[in-house]
């Protein structure tokens, strides 16, 4: 059979599971399976039996389920409501007032995340009852919430950073530096965008609140000085090489701790929950990697991911040629997989072509982790817009539709760091030298 018929059977099985309801890891396990046993001469059993073990086993990984319950134990904790608290006196003087408390929250606690999910619920909690309360449009506070939400994936840590770091092997530590500026500069176009929006609807931004003399807001601003810490000591630590980011998630985890005990909100129940909700988290992700895995392996014993770096190359596209053609494949391929899932399901396939075209793997790492932040919004399995459609009980086509502008300021910055990747790759250059 030839490459393009092992390929289509292939991609054919694998949305007819996905169709039938089976769980990703499982269906790309199965793949894997049908591609080994009926393409490669290799006992199909064997080869995922080591394959499995040794992507469960690896050590890089260590830091993403440590990552994952310092979110959860931070979502259990007042940590919201503090920085509500502390931010808002200071956001009432810029056009659109509290609104910018949806994207420099999410900025915030997307530092001390790693998860898309968990900072669109956790800040959403906080804020949309809030704005709605003072009468701010429901509109454009649930779509800059859910775009600002997306900045738990590229403001490290972040769990979809290590999954391309372990994928693609590169330095998670190096990945975690480089997300540091696009982060800062998606939140200023966020930022800039709802200006924009106030100047053109004044009538619909509500009146400020009682003004705040500076050191009031000061006092105010005490409530940010837990979590400012926690980020000071995370990054602190990967940037000035005291810890790789393993050791820099168990960092995280036990001042997450200390600082929920210090809120009075660590007990057993709280403990219990947080570890339960990072174990099945984490459970969910580590099954799509060793599936992941698996088919890795099994593409490269068929031999397509040669097969198609040879016929991308020979179509001779420029950089910009196939890094729009990514883009496109991407966003695609966001409508029906999660971001995890795009990640480990490609990287053995692209990879080879990236660094053909010359592509620095740390700057490629960044781009398709502002890609998959567009697909967060992307409907249907845009997640981003499930969690606001169970926070808001609106329609997901609407959410998506109030979404949409901040989709475009994504592509934006992908344009952005394309025409100036110093963006991504000077901090990385600095750390390394």
């Amino acid at each position: 059979m030839s490459d393009i018929g092992i390929t289509l059977l292939l991609v054919g099985a694998l949305f007819v599971i996905l169709g039938s309801g089976v769980w990703i890891g499982l269906t790309l396990t199965g793949v894997a399976w049908i591609g080994m046993q009926l393409f490669s001469s290799r006992p199909a059993g064997d080869a995922m039996a080591v394959t499995i073990w040794g992507s469960a086993s690896s050590w890089t990984l260590t830091a993403l389920p440590l990552f994952v319950w310092m979110g959860e134990i931070l979502f259990r904790t007042r940590l919201s409501q503090d920085m509500f608290r502390g931010l808002a006196p200071w956001m009432q003087s810029l056009p659109g007032r509290l609104l910018h408390v949806n994207v420099v929250g999410c900025a915030i606690f997307a530092a001390v995340s790693g998860s898309s999910a968990a900072t669109c619920a956790t800040i959403g909690k906080m804020s949309l009852p809030e704005l709605q309360r003072r009468g701010y449009p429901d509109g454009i506070s649930i779509g800059s919430l859910a775009g600002a939400g997306t900045l738990g994936l590229l403001i490290p840590p972040s769990i979809i950073m290590i999954v391309y770091g372990v994928a693609a092997e590169v330095s998670i530590a190096q990945l975690f530096i480089a997300g540091i500026l696009p982060g800062i500069l998606l939140a200023v176009l966020f930022s800039g965008y709802l200006m924009v929006w106030a100047w053109r609807n004044p009538t619909l931004v509500p009146p400020a609140d009682t003004r705040m003399s500076l050191r009031e807001k000061l006092h105010e601003s005490r409530h940010l000085i837990p979590v400012v810490l926690l980020i000071a000591a995370v990054l602190g630590s990967i940037y000035t090489g005291v810890a790789t980011a393993t050791e820099a998630a168990a960092i995280g985890v036990v001042g997450a701790l200390a600082l929920s005990a210090a809120q009075g909100s660590l007990n057993w129940q709280t403990f219990r929950d947080a570890l339960m909700g990072g174990v099945r988290l984490y459970c969910m992700i580590a099954l799509i990697l060793a599936g992941a895995a698996f088919l890795t392996l099994s593409m490269g014993y068929i031999g397509l991911p040669r097969h198609l770096a040879e016929w991308i190359g020979g179509l001779g596209l420029s950089q910009f040629q196939l890094l729009l053609a990514l883009m496109l494949f991407f966003i695609l391929l966001g409508c029906f997989l999660d971001g995890i899932s795009m990640v480990v399901l490609t990287m053995g396939v692209i990879m080879p072509t990236v660094l053909k075209a010359g592509i620095d793997p740390i700057w490629f790492g960044i781009f398709i982790v502002l890609v998959v932040e567009m697909a967060q919004i992307t409907p249907p399995v845009g997640f981003n817009l499930f969690v606001l459609q169970g926070m808001t009980q609106r329609d997901i086509g609407w959410i998506a539709r109030v979404t949409l502008p901040f989709f475009f300021l994504m592509v934006a910055a992908v344009a952005l760091i394309y025409y100036f990747p110093q963006i991504v790759t000077a901090l990385p250059t600095q750390m390394r030298n």
